[in-house]
């Protein structure tokens, strides 16, 4: 997980500077929020956008991978990279911004195959003082 300072600043220019965007340091990448929403991530050089049911096949279309953290085949569906052409221009990159901003804004991400309901509880057991 490298991000170099050259494409930091690329992404940094391409979302139109650092005006609303922030970047933080995240496990040797680097996390992008856009007013507090946390959006899109850069590693190894690339930068992957929040998605959804709704706009996971948007990116499917044009060919773009899942994240895949540790290169094992193990993706998170709910970040996909942003095509280059889509990276190199600014107004389209500012119209796929806005989605993964709504994405982020509205909540949890739905992801295929991810189990649903609610986390089961564990019961703990008291231990006797008597014994």
């Amino acid at each position: 997980m490298a991000v170099s300072a050259s494409f930091r600043a690329f992404v940094a220019e391409q979302l139109d500077g650092p005006k609303r965007a922030t970047f933080r340091p995240m496990f040797g990448g680097v996390g992008i929020y856009w007013d507090g929403a946390f959006f899109a991530l850069i590693d190894d050089d690339c930068l992957y956008f929040k998605v959804d049911d709704a706009t996971r096949p948007r990116f499917r279309a044009l060919g773009s991978a899942a994240f895949d953290p540790f290169k094992n085949g193990k993706t998170m569906e709910g970040y996909y990279q942003v095509p280059a052409d889509i990276l190199e221009d600014r107004d389209a990159l500012a119209q796929w911004r806005e989605s993964a901003v709504g994405v982020a804004r509205a909540g949890k991400v739905k992801v295929p195959g991810a189990a649903t309901g609610p986390k089961p509880t564990v019961k703990r057991r008291r231990l006797d003082p008597k014994r």
